[in-house]
């Protein structure tokens, strides 16, 4: 979720850096940092701007999930998302035709290995968001760092620092204070959050290598153009003739959410190794427990807010443990 050379690393991140966001679609700015270097101190602006995309993303999916979940199912809410998806694709497709260069199948079948798993954790998570509180999916599907250190550190050669460990502990640990009081006993649903976890984890993973080869348009357009028919394998054929025009800003939601979603981690993971990356995102638990509060009536307990402090505390030591290696 091989590597290039340092030299060629550390290039691409100064080229990456002065590109604009769309320039990045592209091959010629798509090289991603070698594994297990500092954080450069841009580098670090460019994550935390990428990982809040990232976090008001993964929302608005949720949100939207919750609205459409009485009427469409999980398969067909995915099969709109990825049909989105490769509508804008084949649209910057048509207006750069350049990009066509970006599209090789020398990596076809770790793109395949990576969308088959993103098939899977994403039916799974949207499943988990229907079933449980927002907060308790989010919060149970942050066991995930710690598979994507272990699985870093085996695949990718990463190398585990005392900050970069000690804010998986002290953030998992602000997960498990926000998940006790919403749990309250065990719940079938949240072994599929746990699964979802898992397969995000090697998703993740899956990404990191790509991004060695493959620009964000190419590891976008294949996802969505191999995910489509998975998603409309599941789905009612007619399910189309069901949509209502109130369902206009949900589906526009998972469409541009799910696609945005890609594009910022996919970024975030070139400025900063796996294990950088994923702790920021532990910020989605406190987030997600506010908006299911506010919206869905869903309990918000004080510790939720203590776990949130401890959230900030171990992304704060992680960036400062960077700043400092840089």
């Amino acid at each position: 979720m091989g590597l290039p050379t340092a030299a060629e690393s550390r290039g691409a991140v100064m080229a990456l850096t002065a590109t604009p966001p769309l320039a990045r679609l592209s091959g010629a700015s798509a090289a991603p940092r070698s594994a297990a270097s500092p954080v450069r101190r841009s580098d670090l602006a460019w994550l935390a701007l990428w990982m809040t995309g990232t976090l008001l993303s993964f929302t608005m999916v949720a949100v939207s999930v919750r609205a459409l979940a009485g009427t469409l199912s999980a398969f067909e809410m995915m099969s709109v998302r990825s049909a989105f998806g490769l509508a804008v694709m084949l649209a910057f497709l048509g207006a750069r035709p350049g990009l066509r260069r970006d599209l090789s199948v020398r990596r076809l079948r770790l793109h395949a290995v990576r969308n088959t798993l993103h098939f899977a954790s994403q039916i799974g998570w949207a499943v988990s968001v229907t079933l449980l509180p927002l907060a308790t999916v989010f919060a149970l599907e942050f066991t995930m760092p710690a598979w994507v250190a272990l699985f870093a550190v085996l695949a990718l050669g990463e190398r585990m620092t005392v900050s970069r460990v000690g804010a998986l502990v002290v953030c998992f640990a602000g997960v498990l204070v926000i998940v006790r009081p919403g749990l309250g006993g065990f719940q079938p649903a949240a072994l599929i959050a746990l699964g979802t976890a898992l397969a995000f984890a090697l998703v993740a993973i899956a990404t990191k290598k790509l991004i060695s080869t493959e620009s964000t348009f190419a590891i976008l357009f294949w996802m969505n153009l191999m995910q489509l028919p998975m998603n409309f394998a599941g789905s009612d054929p007619l399910f189309v003739l069901r949509l209502e025009w109130w369902m206009v800003l949900p589906l526009l939601g998972v469409g541009v959410g799910g696609l945005t979603t890609h594009f910022c981690l996919t970024n975030a993971f070139r400025h900063g190794d796996a294990s950088v990356v994923i702790p920021l995102d532990f910020l989605r638990v406190p987030f997600i427990a506010v908006v299911g509060a506010l919206f869905y009536a869903e309990p918000l307990d004080a510790l939720v807010f203590a776990g949130a402090g401890l959230i900030l505390a171990g992304i704060v030591w992680n960036l400062r443990g960077e700043a400092r290696r840089a």
